[in-house]
């Protein structure tokens, strides 16, 4: 079979059916894992549905415990053709965020595959049961292609905690290194950057969460015989987030900002539009770091969200002055940002504004990431996609939003690959989460043809990109 006839196959098997049939049996499994337990359905998401599906290719499967209570099981899925070969370690997540049943749109349901036109209905089918569907599906029929023989290893790791922050997931891959031995990463997840085109991206933003609390007095008091002798804590958080964030979104403190924007960023990033698609948000005016393009706010720079406020009781308010006040927060980070002196940044520049009171608790932290432009996997793979999809795709040199990412790249030491099949405006962890058939099909032809082309000996840069030169922080 050649690999113009792998594409159409491939493209048939979506056009006939039988990838919406695989996506709907997955999207019923119940996998949430951001509720706080570790429910049984992670498990059984592995033994009852990946693991036959993998056995069918021959992979050697285990569920392995996760070696953090909080976490669920991971899956490790090995296929040796031959030790001497090179490897590829491709990823994803069975786990999805809760179900949110009551915000979704009548008729529609988050434990059913729902199509309706282009739109395929169902927590998971963006994030990310539908992105590891496409990855395995075009998988094995670039096996069959190859008549059985892709020319290469590959190791499949499927965990079922991301979408409670990965825990567990840095121990198990430093348990488990040489089974995860690998010369390259390439995954699926997260947003392409518009729906048109495929996206390449080599790396993600960090995120650091981080709460802010203002503990005044033990209770509250009535604001008619203490108003004015009082200080109120929502009162002094505010001042002390103004102080961090200015009312157009820029950071104030330094020590949370990377120290430029790279040239060889900048270039890469030069045609890159934001925000264009039909259910895209508007963009805000003079919002963010001034002098900078939309995409290399969101690519290249830092950004410090407030999350969630609380004071009082916003549903029903009375006459009092709150005991408290809670801001719960997040930087998003580049490579570049001193991110693991955060805390210590946070109260030197709180103090040095009069905000002693305001108490600092971190929370989940993941590292930012992002290989080297120069790296020959880049137009390697970028040439592979193009041919596949007939047409250019976009190199993001990172994502907006943060992933695992660090584990790979710098605990395993591997070049890393993200070939996203969702899109932005796809309400992942929302209510009416959807993919694009349309961009699950050419993912398909995208895919197959990456994993074709990766058992051609003639020009793959195993050897020169065996090197990873990512960028960390």
């Amino acid at each position: 079979m050649s690999r113009e006839q792998l594409i159409r196959s491939v493209q048939q098997h979506f056009d006939g059916g039988a990838f919406a049939t695989d996506l709907a049996r997955r999207v019923a499994w119940r996998t949430e894992s951001d509720t706080g337990t570790v429910p049984p359905e992670l498990h059984t998401y592995l033994t009852e549905e990946m693991v036959p599906s993998l056995h069918a290719l021959d992979f050697d499967c285990q569920v392995i415990d996760n070696p953090d209570p909080k976490g669920g099981p991971l899956l490790l899925a090995r296929r040796v053709e031959d030790p001497a070969l090179p490897t590829v370690l491709t990823y994803g997540h069975g786990d999805v965020v809760n179900g949110q049943e009551s915000g979704w749109r009548e008729g529609l349901s988050p434990w059913a595959l729902t199509q309706e036109g282009d739109r395929w209905y169902g927590r998971g089918t963006a994030d990310n049961k539908g992105q590891h569907t496409v990855v395995l599906t075009a998988l094995a029929y670039a096996l069959q292609a190859r008549g059985g023989q892709l020319g290469y290893n590959i190791t499949v790791l499927l965990e079922m905690g991301e979408e409670a922050g990965s825990p567990g997931l840095a121990r198990f891959c430093a348990d488990h290194r040489e089974a995860l031995h690998a010369d390259l990463f390439v995954a699926s997840d997260g947003p392409r950057i518009n729906v048109e085109r495929p996206t390449l991206f080599l790396g993600s933003r960090g995120a650091l969460n981080f709460s802010l609390t203002v503990r005044s007095r033990d209770k509250a008091y009535h604001s008619g015989n203490w108003g004015g002798v009082l200080a109120n804590p929502a009162t002094v958080l505010s001042h002390a987030l103004a102080s961090m964030v200015d009312a157009h979104g820029r950071i104030l403190v330094p020590g949370l900002l990377p120290a430029s924007v790279p040239d060889k960023l900048r270039a890469a990033l030069k045609d890159v539009v934001i925000g264009t698609g039909a259910d895209d948000p508007t963009l805000t005016p003079g919002w963010g770091e001034p002098g900078l393009t939309p995409a290399e706010q969101l690519v290249g720079w830092n950004t410090l969200e407030v999350l969630a406020l609380g004071s009082g009781n916003a549903q029903r308010p009375i006459n009092a002055i709150p005991s408290q006040a809670v801001a719960h927060c997040q930087l998003r980070f580049v490579v570049g940002t001193d991110w693991k002196n955060v805390q210590a940044t946070l109260r030197q520049h709180l103090d040095a504004h009069g905000f002693e009171q305001v108490e600092i608790a971190m929370g989940m932290v993941c590292g930012a990431t992002r290989l080297d432009l120069d790296n020959p996997w880049v137009d390697w793979t970028l040439a592979s996609m193009e041919r596949s999809a007939g047409q250019s795709a976009t190199l993001l040199p990172n994502l907006a939003g943060s992933l695992p990412n660090d584990i790979f790249a710098d605990q395993l030491g591997l070049p890393t690959l993200w070939i996203p099949h969702s899109y932005p405006a796809c309400a992942q962890h929302a209510p009416n989460e959807h993919l694009l058939g349309s961009v699950a099909r050419e993912g398909l032809a995208v895919m197959a043809g990456l994993f074709w082309d990766l058992g051609d000996p003639a020009g793959v840069p195993w050897k020169e990109g065996a090197l990873n030169t990512t960028t960390s922080a």
